[in-house]
């Protein structure tokens, strides 16, 4: 009797392209990972890492089913860019600027290591979390 990953090992990767020239901000990161993973989808992914690291578990849009998934990533070095230390420490002083809502000692703390240059920026971190996911193989095209 074959198992879950006898049958997901068996079946053929999508493949799917995300347009880093499209990518300007983490507002436009999402759109992008909408367009792309939710196509056929009557809802879309919020604007958070959270999300997207559930969306990658669920497997929903175009990534249902559980098989590989390789995601070819064109003009990386702009998304890489649009992604980095600017963008992230807007995201966090966004955090700090929403009183309840967030840990602000934690977010604080954040901020100080990205600011003394060894925090990880927004694309790093979305690194990380599809690196947590290996059926998506991040692939630049």
């Amino acid at each position: 009797m074959k198992t879950q990953a006898d049958i997901q090992a068996t079946r053929p990767a999508i493949q799917i392209e995300i347009k880093g020239a499209s990518i300007s901000s983490i507002a436009g990161f999402y759109r992008e990972i909408n367009r792309v993973f939710m196509a056929g989808e009557d809802w879309v992914l919020g604007d958070s890492l959270d999300a997207l690291s559930d969306m990658l578990y669920g497997g929903y849009g175009v990534a249902a089913g559980g098989g590989a998934v390789v995601i070819l990533w064109s003009d990386m070095a702009q998304s890489r860019a649009a992604l980095g230390v600017e963008a992230t420490r807007g995201w966090l002083l966004a955090k700090l600027n929403t009183p309840g809502k967030f840990d602000r000692v934690a977010i604080q703390a954040q901020l100080d290591v990205l600011e003394r240059g060894d925090g990880p920026s927004y694309f790093a971190i979305i690194e990380s979390i599809f690196a947590e996911h290996p059926r998506f193989q991040i692939v630049q095209a």
